[in-house]
């Protein structure tokens, strides 16, 4: 069965950088699409970043310059460095990643799987 496990969220001041990681696990054959979306208190989930592998990242446009994403197909990870954050870029961060692995009955399948979230909390 495959699980994604996120780390790396935290609490750090404005002007800072975190690296949050989405570890997927299983008998995973391969990673074609991850993306990280973020929620903050009483807004929409919105869309931070987005990565096809063998394709070019794309960004919230407001993220593009400070956030980058990246997969790390050999070890089933991915990656989203974010820097000088600032107190909008606070919330629950959410990794989704759709991929292809083997179920129960050893037959491949794609699937669509998010992580747990982890909370990023950027203070003035």
């Amino acid at each position: 069965q495959v699980q994604l496990v996120e780390s790396g969220g935290g609490l750090v001041q404005a002007g800072g950088s975190l690296r949050l990681s989405c570890a997927a696990s299983g008998r995973i054959i391969a990673v074609s699409t991850v993306t990280w979306f973020r929620q903050a208190p009483g807004k929409q989930r919105e869309l931070v970043a987005r990565i096809v592998t063998g394709g070019r990242p794309t960004y919230a446009h407001s993220l593009k310059d400070r956030f980058t994403i990246s997969i790390d197909n050999r070890n089933h990870m991915a990656n989203l460095q974010m820097n000088n954050l600032n107190p909008e870029d606070s919330g629950v961060y959410l990794c989704n990643i759709q991929l292809v692995a083997y179920n129960q009955a050893n037959v491949a399948a794609s699937g669509d799987y998010w992580g747990q979230g982890t909370q990023v909390t950027v203070s003035e």
